[in-house]
């Protein structure tokens, strides 16, 4: 057995297990935690800026991922237009420095100010390294390897959907340049350490109805020398 195999063709399986099984104890045992908790009563000027970049572009460039690992075939007859291909390829770019510079902020944020550090926890400082680790990767996969929406579609996305099957075509990414295997490999410990971080919240983006219309969470702040106590409502 070779370390293709067992990276890509028996270890996702064992990390979505985990994740799934993970998650549903989480939810039935502690879903009070289930929301990331909120630092923004904290510090809100960084987190405000940092915010709208890293979730507008990773939230893109996800839904693109979606459709080129499900749906190859869409994203080859849009690609046969070669303006069409530039015009993607230059918007994932975009999109990915714009994920960049939020996860800086964020990371600068957390090294900075010394409230939101107090808060920072083991979890937080891994699930920054890991998005720094996934954004990375793929902004290099774009820079160094061109068209990479076409060769996705040709090789990860036949290799994704064996998974399905049962049945992992690991030939199909075993000669694929590291950085690109780095890229995928991270993206399933992403999903093996949802249950277990604030990444579980990234699961909200599914129910976007009930996270919408959910109760505020009030937060009292007291400070000794006011007379009355201070209550903001968050969502």
């Amino acid at each position: 057995m070779n370390w293709d195999y067992m990276l890509f063709g028996i270890v996702p399986y064992i990390f979505v297990a985990i994740a799934v099984v993970g998650t549903i104890w989480r939810y039935t045992t502690n879903r009070y935690t289930w929301s990331s908790l909120s630092s923004e009563f904290l510090e809100n000027k960084v987190l405000f800026f940092g915010s709208f970049p890293w979730h507008f572009g990773i939230i893109l460039i996800l839904i693109a991922h979606i459709i080129i690992l499900f749906i190859p075939s869409a994203l080859l007859a849009w690609n046969a237009v070669p303006a069409r291909l530039y015009i993607l390829e230059v918007a994932g770019l975009i999109l990915g420095f714009l994920a960049l510079v939020g996860l800086i902020l964020f990371i600068y944020r957390r090294l900075t100010d010394s409230r939101v550090r107090a808060q920072t926890s083991s979890w937080d400082v891994l699930v920054l390294i890991v998005l720094l680790i996934q954004v990375v990767t793929g902004l290099a996969n774009a820079i160094m390897y061109k068209w990479g929406s076409n060769w996705m579609a040709g090789s990860a996305s036949p290799w994704f959907l064996s998974l399905w099957t049962l049945d992992p075509q690991v030939d199909y990414i075993a000669n694929l340049p590291l950085v690109t295997k780095i890229h995928i490999f991270n993206a399933f410990v992403f999903i093996l350490l949802i249950p277990f971080t604030r990444f579980v919240h990234f699961l909200a983006f599914w129910n976007p109805l009930t996270y919408m219309t959910r109760p505020y969470q009030i937060q009292r702040h007291y400070d000794r020398n006011a007379k009355t106590e201070n209550i903001r409502q968050y969502k």
